[in-house]
């Protein structure tokens, strides 16, 4: 059976019948009690409801729906999902859920077993981030109309977003009062709710405040800004006074780095992040430093960079050395 393309599934997906009112009861109450435990972000819970939803309308209440499901149900959607195409990483990543639901089921007495105990996750092909060359970096970051409010906007997003090595999703939700130009830092709420305090650097202060000079008081029109979700007023706003969203951030890196000669393919909003790690540990930054500038909970996930750095020195030797 030849894998479906990405399309192709989508439009699968959207055929197969809704979900099951008691799987979607099921799934709500797990989210809930999950959110209350470990603090998951928004963008992780809706994750995992996607993957609980896609197995449960696969199933479609069959012998119980999604909480009763058995580890042969399991393993025969894992290689459907196999046959149709789907990615070692998004059945890892569906398979992580599948574990929390049903341990969260466990914990409650509503079952007497764990169907995912002996599932293997899939091998998953180690990638190292990719990060931009300091001098691409210049020029992604002077590529913004800066005469503009709203590439003024941008061009302190990018700045930001390379000083600080946030998260897309950290950048676009900032709020107003995260912002401390006084002592030159910034408060980040990362992955689990946590709270980290981050320099800016001079270069994105500097841009930070002529955005706030100028910039953000002409998108806003003389209207009040309204709030997000969390109760905060949003730093970066669009014309609509409302904060951008992630795929708005991404379609203006990529439009950015088209302009700055540098293949689009190559960057995401996420390779600014790995560019900021990669080059503060090219230039001697320390490990756990890094650890704590990056928001990451454990220094094995920082350790990646230390791989990209040791690539990168192998490439400047292969190209420079004459013996190599």
């Amino acid at each position: 059976m030849t894998a479906r393309t990405p399309a192709e599934r989508r439009q699968q997906a959207n055929a197969l019948p809704p979900v099951p009112d008691a799987d979607a009861t099921a799934i709500a109450a797990f989210l809930d009690a999950i959110w209350a435990e470990s603090g998951l972000a928004k963008p992780s819970l809706e994750s995992y409801r996607r993957d609980l939803e896609g197995f449960a309308r696969w199933r479609n209440g069959k012998a119980g729906g999604l909480p009763a499901a058995d580890r042969a149900a399991l393993f025969d959607y894992l290689a459907w999902r196999t046959r149709e195409g789907y990615s070692p990483r998004s059945n890892a990543r569906l398979l992580s859920a599948l574990r929390a639901f049903f341990a969260h089921r466990l914990r409650r007495g509503d079952r007497a077993d764990d169907p995912t105990a002996l599932l293997d996750p899939p091998r998953l092909p180690r990638s190292l981030p990719k990060a931009l060359t300091e001098t691409e970096i210049d020029a992604l970051l002077d590529t913004p109309d800066v005469a503009s409010p709203l590439g003024l906007r941008d061009r302190a997003m990018l700045e930001l977003m390379y000083a600080a090595g946030l998260r897309v999703s950290e950048l676009v939700h900032l709020p107003a009062n995260g912002v401390n130009l006084r002592q030159g830092v910034i408060r980040v709420t990362g992955k689990g709710s946590k709270d980290r305090l981050v320099p800016l650097g001079e270069e994105s202060q500097h841009w930070l405040e002529k955005y706030l000079d100028t910039a953000r008081t002409r998108l806003a029109d003389g209207r009040p800004i309204p709030k997000m979700a969390d109760g905060e007023v949003p730093l970066f706003i669009e014309p609509t006074r409302k904060p951008p969203t992630r795929q708005q951030f991404w379609g203006l890196v990529k439009r950015y780095a088209a302009a700055a000669g540098i293949d689009p393919v190559r960057i995401s909003p996420h390779g600014l992040r790995h560019s900021f790690a990669t080059h503060l540990l090219n230039r001697g930054a320390d490990l756990r430093a890094l650890q704590l500038l990056l928001g990451h909970s454990s220094l094995s996930t920082t350790q990646i960079y230390t791989l990209v750095a040791r690539e990168h020195l192998k490439q400047l030797h292969g190209r420079h050395h004459p013996r190599a």
